[in-house]
């Protein structure tokens, strides 16, 4: 070997970590995305997602147990949803969030697109036509990404109304504006409507209402639509217009007689039960006597709550709700320190959405709000939830690297 090669062959390993420090270098400075990460939401997120697949496990393996199946089968669907839904995240993440106004017509387009096709060839699970069954046992739940497409539709319009091209503030949103959004929303509303699930409904009127109230939208326009929502349910349920087992959530919540003869006023019962036996510290993981006798229904999605009140006790439920809470706080942490209106609305539109699902979910396991098959953000079982669930964090992500506020600014 000539002395040439000789010296490339001994300088190779001093190159090699110049390299390996160049890139820590630049992977822990100042502008570093790792560093503008909010890893306390992405923590909490995955921390729910975690204490998630062990409720979900817990509820599920006796059952399966007994059937001969897979104990763990359910846990393993769970982690796979909560690894695509990473992916999922990360690309999310990855596009500036500032280059969809360009795609948000396509985003909206392709969730009309779901929606069609699940009153075409979707199947009905629970009283619901509202999924989409795919091979490998698998189901897709198209009305779950609505979500996250409208919340990108309504910041698209206000945010171009409230933002320039020079950084100057224009006027705030006006009637053509709030008009506008009201038609984007109508037509994804009304398809869900006719699945029927009222659940998903009431969280897009919920976030329709806390975003143009965030963007500045008359006052009279907010206080009249939320007016409007109220005395439209009402209307509803006076004139009789909702199917009987829909019908029955909503007497069963406000009529303690309805709820002793219906089943789903027996279900709630089985719910509050499983709570209250678990006192301050819980029974423990798997030692649940409601949940592993399978009192409680759909406890591995709806009723989820009702296994950390059992097994968790008082301090485990109310670490799952600190958690969601954590997520909100940052959540509207980047809302506020946005850069531009669009990308503070997207924040908005994330916190209606986690904030309202939580506390019908939370509330129809305590008996107090009407039972609606709204999952719990992150910890219910369901790959459509989990998915545009993820992909929600990872615009707020997206928000927040592209933000030019300190993000150790807490």
């Amino acid at each position: 070997m000539d002395e040439l090669g000789s010296t490339a062959l001994r300088s190779s390993p001093v190159a090699l970590r110049g390299k390996i420090g160049q890139l820590r270098d630049r992977a822990s400075g100042r502008h570093s995305p790792l560093r503008r990460l909010d890893w306390l939401l992405l923590g909490a997120v995955l921390a729910l997602a975690v204490i998630g697949a062990l409720l979900v496990w817990s509820a599920t393996s006796e059952r399966l147990s007994v059937a001969g199946g897979d104990p763990k089968s359910f846990l393993k669907r769970d982690l796979l949803n909560l690894a695509l839904g990473l992916v999922l995240a990360t690309g999310a993440m990855l596009l500036d969030y500032r280059l969809l106004r360009a795609y948000a017509p396509f985003v909206y387009l392709g969730s009309l697109v779901g929606l069609i096709a699940v009153l075409v060839v979707g199947s009905t699970i629970n009283g619901a036509h509202s999924w989409i069954v795919l091979p490998g046992g698998f189901e897709l739940q198209p009305s779950e990404f609505a979500k996250v497409a409208l919340i990108v539709g309504i910041a698209m319009i206000l945010g171009e109304k409230r933002d320039s091209r020079d950084g100057v503030r224009a006027a705030r949103p006006g009637d053509v504006d709030v008009l506008v959004v009201l038609g984007l929303a109508l037509v994804p509303v009304g398809l869900i409507m006719l699945q029927p699930d009222f659940g998903t409904v009431m969280v897009l009127v919920f976030v329709i209402l806390g975003m143009l109230a965030v963007a500045g939208a008359p006052r009279r326009w907010v206080l009249g639509l939320f007016v409007g929502g109220v005395l439209l349910g009402a209307a509803i349920i006076g004139f009789h217009l909702l199917k009987p087992y829909q019908e029955a959530r909503l007497t069963s919540f406000v009529s303690a007689n309805a709820a002793t003869d219906s089943t789903t006023g027996y279900n709630v019962d089985q719910a509050k039960t499983a709570i209250a036996n678990g006192g301050f510290f819980g029974r423990g993981l798997f030692h649940g006597q409601q949940t592993q006798g399978q009192f409680v229904p759909e406890q591995q999605t709806d009723f989820v709550f009702t296994v950390a009140g059992e097994e968790l006790g008082f301090v485990g439920a109310g670490g799952v709700l600190l958690a969601l809470g954590v997520v909100l706080w940052r959540a509207l942490s980047i809302a506020r320190d946005s850069d531009d209106t669009f990308g503070a609305l997207i924040g908005t539109g994330v916190v209606c959405w986690f904030s309202f699902q939580t506390f019908i979910n939370v509330g129809m396991t305590l008996g107090i709000m009407p039972v609606t098959g709204l999952p719990l953000p992150f910890v219910s079982y369901g790959g459509s939830s989990m998915f545009a669930q993820m992909m929600a964090i990872g615009l707020l992500q997206n928000v927040r690297l592209r933000s030019r506020t300190d993000p150790y600014a807490l």
